[in-house]
């Protein structure tokens, strides 16, 4: 059985919960990451969540999403994850956004309620979506993609909004970002 960690307003653990009953109408703030691929040509790998996700159902999104087990290192979680959702292997991997923080909630009333630290990355590979976890991915040009966003032309899911909006901020291309600080990720995650 997965399992999440539960966090207290300032980052901190204070428990675990099964992943499968964590994520409804009063979802306990937990640990999570999002993760944005790139390629050398200044391509993101967009991906829509599987039709059948208790959580946003064929939303598009950042490249990956997900929750560390207990006691999981964050890289190696996203390198977990991005292998078992893409069959993906990446280079590189770098904290971008180590204190992100997100609620959203569904038209059906379930809430996400995490803390995200947000990793970037790149690969030489293509994607081989689990169609228990991605329904599709495609690479889309970063710079076209993010304008999109901050214009509000992209259907997209809405931490993605909020991240990308950070993520401008560290400049238009991705290759040139400087890493953020893991002295600012939450306490659970350090």
């Amino acid at each position: 059985m997965e399992q999440v960690v539960l966090l207290d307003d300032s980052g901190e653990a204070v428990g675990v919960a099964d992943k499968a009953g964590v994520h409804h109408r009063e979802t306990p703030l937990h640990l999570a990451f999002s993760c944005y691929v790139f390629n050398g040509r200044g391509e993101f790998m967009l991906t829509q969540r599987a039709h059948h996700k208790r959580t946003w159902p064929s939303v598009w999104t950042n490249t990956c999403c997900g929750h560390p087990a207990p006691g999981e290192p964050l890289p190696e979680a996203i390198t977990r994850r991005l292998g078992e959702e893409l069959g993906l292997a990446v280079r590189d991997l770098a904290l971008a956004l180590p204190r992100f923080r997100y609620r959203a909630v569904m038209d059906n009333g379930v809430v996400e309620n995490e803390m995200c630290p947000v990793f970037f990355a790149f690969t030489d590979g293509e994607a081989s979506p689990n169609p228990d976890e991605v329904d599709a991915a495609r690479w889309v040009p970063w710079k076209e993609f993010s304008a999109d966003v901050l214009a509000g032309r992209a259907g997209v899911s809405p931490w993605c909004v909020q991240q990308v909006e950070q993520l401008a901020e560290l400049g238009p291309d991705p290759a040139q970002w400087t890493a953020g600080d893991p002295a600012e990720l939450p306490a659970a995650a350090r």
